[in-house]
C-alpha cells in the first residue's frame, strides 16, 4: 500500500487559482466517494480550507494513476495549464507534510490551531462517505494527535491564533483599532462565528448576518447583534469594517450592489473566504479598502518562536516514527504468522512419532499438541519480534525474507 497526495496552497498559487480547486463540505463528500470508486485506490480524504486543497489517497502500489487528472475531471478544468501549481508527495514526504501541516507549521500563521480542527473534520466527512481506510485512518488519526500534543506543550501554539487574529493585528499596524468601531460579520458559519467573537473580544461592535432571522434557531457569539442576510447594505454604510466569511460560491457583495448607494464614510472590507465572497472591482472604489486572504502573512520568527519550532519538530517526528511503526507491521504481520503457521507445524511433523508413543488417553495427547502448539507459536513471536525491535528495518525485513524461504514449497 502506497500513500500519495496532491495540494494546492497559499505558498504557490493566488487566490483565485486556488478558488477553481475548493470544495464544499458537500462537493467534498461526492467527489471523495467518486474517486475511491477508481480502481486501484482503497481510501481517499480531500482537504479544502481558505488557505489549501489537499486530496490524499491510499493506492495499491502498481497503481500508476494520476490525482491532477481525475481533480481537473472533478472539477470540470482541461489541460495541464494550472499543474505548475500543485506539489505532489508520496509515502515518506506525504507523510511528513500532513504532521507538519496539522501542527499548524505550515500554516500562513505560524502556529494557528484552525487547520488541526480542518484536518480533524476531513477525516470525519471522509468517514461519512465511506471513503477512507485503515492506512488513511490511522495516518490522520496519529497527526491530529502530534497536532494536539504541539499546542499543549509548546508556548507559540497557546495564542489561538487564526487569520481573523493577524487581520486585527495587521490593521492596527495601519492604524485602524478594531474597539469602539461597527463592524459587520457577513457568515456565520466557523470561519464567521470566530471572526465575530474575535472582533467583538477585540471592543468592537459587532452584527452578524444570519439566512434565517428567528430567535433560537441560529447561534451566534455572544454580545453580538445580529440581522437577516438580505438587511446587510442597509447596514454597510454605517460600518467601519465588514468581514465576509463564507463557503457561499457567489459573491456577498457585488458591485451593483453598491450602484445607487453613496457612501457617508470609509468601510474597510476584509474578505475570508475561497472563493471570494467580495467582488474585487470593489477595491476601485474610493470608499472602500479591501482585504483578502492572501494580505495576511506570518510574522518573522522570533528566538522564542525558533525554540518552539525545535520543539514542535521533535514531537511531529516522534510521531511519525510511531506511525512508521505501525505501518511498517501492518505490512509484515501477515508474513510473521505465516512463518509461525509453518514452523508450528514443522514442529509437529517431528515430535508425532515420540507423542503418539507416549503412554497416556487419547484426550490426554489431544491437550498436550495443543498446549505444544501454543507455547510454539509464542516462542516464533517472541523470537521474530525481538529481531525487529533490535534490527534496523531493512535488516529485520531481510531476516523475514529469509526465514519465508525455510518453508518455501
Amino acid at each position: 500500500m502506497s500513500i500519495s497526495m496532491i495540494g494546492i496552497d497559499h505558498n504557490h498559487a493566488a487566490l483565485d487559482v486556488r478558488a477553481l480547486f475548493s470544495f464544499t463540505k458537500k462537493s467534498a463528500g461526492e467527489a471523495m466517494e467518486a474517486i475511491k470508486k477508481q480502481p486501484g485506490i482503497a481510501g481517499c480524504i480531500i482537504l479544502s480550507t481558505c488557505n489549501r486543497m489537499e486530496i490524499w489517497v491510499s493506492v495499491k502500489e502498481e497503481w500508476n494513476g494520476s490525482l491532477y487528472d481525475l481533480l481537473c475531471q472533478n472539477k470540470g478544468v482541461e489541460g495541464e495549464d494550472y499543474r505548475q501549481y500543485f506539489s505532489f508527495r508520496q509515502d515518506k514526504e506525504a507523510v511528513e507534510h500532513l504532521f507538519y501541516l496539522t501542527s499548524g507549521l505550515k500554516s500562513q500563521i505560524l502556529g494557528e490551531d484552525q487547520i488541526l480542527t480542518q484536518v480533524k473534520d476531513a477525516l470525519n466527512l471522509g468517514r461519512e462517505h465511506f471513503a477512507t481506510d485503515g492506512v488513511l485512518e490511522v495516518l490522520f488519526r496519529m497527526a491530529v494527535t502530534a497536532g494536539k500534543k504541539i499546542k499543549t506543550e509548546v508556548p507559540f501554539s497557546r495564542g489561538n491564533p487564526s487569520v481573523i487574529h493577524q487581520a486585527i493585528r495587521f490593521l492596527k499596524e495601519k492604524g485602524f483599532d478594531v474597539a469602539k468601531k461597527t463592524c459587520m460579520v457577513i457568515g456565520n458559519g466557523e470561519m464567521g462565528r470566530m471572526a465575530a467573537q474575535t472582533l467583538q473580544e477585540a471592543g468592537g461592535d459587532v452584527t452578524v448576518t444570519v439566512r434565517q432571522y428567528r430567535s433560537g434557531i441560529v447561534n451566534i457569539p455572544r454580545n453580538c447583534k445580529r440581522i437577516h442576510y438580505g438587511e446587510r447594505m442597509e447596514l454597510l454604510p454605517s460600518c467601519d469594517l465588514v468581514v465576509s466569511a463564507t463557503a457561499s460560491p457567489n459573491y456577498t457583495l457585488r458591485e451593483e450592489l453598491f450602484e445607487g448607494r453613496p457612501l457617508p464614510k470609509p468601510v474597510i472590507l476584509v474578505d475570508l473566504a475561497v472563493p471570494r465572497d467580495v467582488e474585487p472591482s470593489l477595491a476601485k472604489n474610493p470608499q472602500l479598502t479591501l482585504y483578502d486572504m492572501d494580505t495576511f502573512q506570518m510574522d518573522g520568527a522570533s528566538e522564542a518562536v525558533e525554540e518552539g519550532l525545535k520543539q514542535a519538530s521533535a514531537i511531529v517526528h516522534e510521531q511519525m516514527e510511531e506511525f512508521y511503526v505501525w505501518l511498517d507491521g501492518r505490512d509484515v504481520i501477515p508474513r510473521i504468522q505465516e512463518i509461525r503457521k509453518d514452523a508450528v507445524q514443522d514442529l509437529n511433523l517431528r515430535i508425532a512419532k515420540l507423542i503418539k508413543a507416549a503412554p497416556m488417553e487419547e484426550e490426554a495427547r489431544r491437550h498436550l499438541l495443543e498446549g505444544i502448539d501454543t507455547a510454539a507459536g509464542k516462542v516464533v513471536n517472541k523470537m521474530i519480534f525481538g529481531l525487529r525491535d533490535a534490527l534496523e528495518t531493512d535488516v529485520f525485513l531481510e531476516c523475514v525474507a529469509g526465514l519465508e524461504k525455510l518453508y518455501e514449497d
